[in-house]
């Protein structure tokens, strides 16, 4: 799928589960995203704990909806903004963005990746 800023490779997923399995059970296996996490899976999750200062929150987590027939349909809380009341007279807003890293990746690259993700935040917000 093309974007205002970037590319990305989309996978529509179709499962059937097992008779003991629930939909959350599903949920749980597949979240956080390998997209997000990186291979394997839980050792790098260890090391994002390790190394990033601040916790993800919501961001790279799953936004969606699991009906009352087990359908669910889920996406990946990449390039989303949260906002929260100050008080009565102020909000704040704020994002996270980020580029994955891979063996042959070029840093300064993944940096500017970053930031034009950033600006596109900040374009859907006006400024």
């Amino acid at each position: 799928e093309r974007y205002s800023h970037v590319m990305h490779l989309v996978s529509n997923v179709v499962a059937q589960l097992q008779p003991t399995q629930t939909p959350v059970d599903l949920i749980a296996a597949m979240f956080p995203g390998g997209t997000i996490t990186g291979c394997p899976k839980v050792r790098c999750m260890e090391i994002i704990e390790l190394l990033e200062p601040l916790r993800r929150s919501l961001f790279y987590g799953s936004c969606g909806y699991l009906d009352w027939r087990g359908d669910l349909d889920l996406n990946i809380l990449i390039r989303t903004l949260l906002m929260a009341d100050l008080d009565s007279a102020q909000k704040t807003v704020w994002g996270q963005v980020g580029a994955g890293i891979v063996a042959d990746s070029h840093p300064t690259q993944e940096w500017f990746e970053s930031l034009q993700k950033a600006q596109a935040q900040l374009r859907a917000l006006g400024l």
